[in-house]
């Protein structure tokens, strides 16, 4: 083994971390590799890339892992044991991630790479702590992106004002923000949500989404209804304030119809029983106690979740750069 110089200096470690969450995209390797080679290269080669792959039932892992020993830039794999969602995966990618600056991007290249240059860059020059990309097209199909627009308006309304138009999807933060975000152990959440809910400094940078070139989004209704809840029922108690006004509210009116009825009753104006208004009472007011209780519920369960303190992921499997595990 040849010796070591005396005057050697070992490479400084990249200040500049990327994390890539992939989850069935194995076609989309190639191209991402070859983009990540670019991002590289105009960052001065100052970037380290840490891919988490999240349980995918794909080759998508096994093509990187091949790849791995011939890319010019450093790079981690970090396999999940299984699907833990693709906030759980950033986190993990944050956990492992050895830079001063972290930035996160999707592996299907919707988000255009060059806005990575421009999240450090923000960093770099102290104007905040954290940057967000916002959307001004998204590019999807008519219809998702309608019910997109309609929900990220209602939750800038009633959930968290600070969140722009169209959501987020990509970020970047500095060391500061990322501990504290890390800090933070909750099953069932919104990592954008406690991005915004951690404070600091924030930037927005504009871009236009991509269409999806190859393959198609694993995001699909059960995962959006998933992070519908999440990204409310974490962060607000709005839906309990709003059945519990509907129960104010309901109880007036019941109480105004009955005594309405009762007159009318002693009257002699209502001869027959009201059969209909019965049954329709009993459908409404059984459904309103339904509806309560599945909000309660799902207050509940979350709750129930924090209490059993399991691990928010399990990595089975690190491979470094070189293609060797851990």
């Amino acid at each position: 083994m040849s010796a070591i110089p005396a005057n050697h200096v070992p490479p400084a470690a990249p200040s500049r971390s990327l994390v890539i969450p992939v989850y069935l995209n194995e076609l989309n390797i190639p191209p991402l590799l070859a983009a990540l080679t670019e991002l590289h290269r105009a960052l001065g080669g100052d970037l380290e890339v840490v891919f988490v792959i999240d349980g995918s039932p794909d080759a998508s892992g096994e093509v990187l892992a091949r790849a791995q020993p011939g890319l010019s830039f450093p790079s981690r794999l970090i396999f999940h044991s299984r699907n833990f969602g693709s906030f759980t995966a950033i986190r993990t990618g944050l956990e492992h991630a050895s830079g001063r600056l972290f930035a996160v991007m999707a592996a299907d290249l919707q988000e255009p790479p060059e806005l990575i240059v421009r999240f450090f860059e923000a960093l770099e020059a102290d104007e905040c702590d954290i940057v967000f990309g916002q959307r001004v097209k998204r590019n999807d199909a008519p219809v998702r992106d309608a019910l997109s627009r309609t929900f990220w308006w209602l939750y800038r309304k009633l959930v968290i004002s600070g969140v722009p138009r169209g959501g987020v999807d990509i970020f970047a933060c500095n060391l500061a923000a990322r501990e504290e975000l890390l800090a933070i152990e909750e099953p069932n959440s919104s990592l954008i949500a406690q991005l915004f809910w951690i404070g600091f400094r924030r930037s927005f940078v504009t871009y236009e989404r991509r269409p999806r070139e190859i393959g198609t989004s694993a995001w699909g209704v059960g995962r959006r209804l998933r992070y519908m809840m999440d990204s409310i029922f974490s962060f607000t108690d709005l839906p309990i304030i709003l059945v519990l006004w509907v129960g104010v509210i309901g109880v007036l009116i019941s109480l105004v119809f009955g005594i309405g009825v009762a007159i009318a009753r002693l009257t002699g104006e209502i001869t027959e029983p009201g059969y209909t208004t019965l049954a329709l009472l009993i459908t409404f007011f059984g459904s309103a106690v339904l509806a309560v209780q599945g909000i309660i519920g799902s207050y509940l369960w979350r709750t129930f979740e924090n209490t059993k303190r399991r691990p928010l992921r399990i990595v089975a499997r690190i491979v470094d750069g070189g293609g060797k595990d851990l």
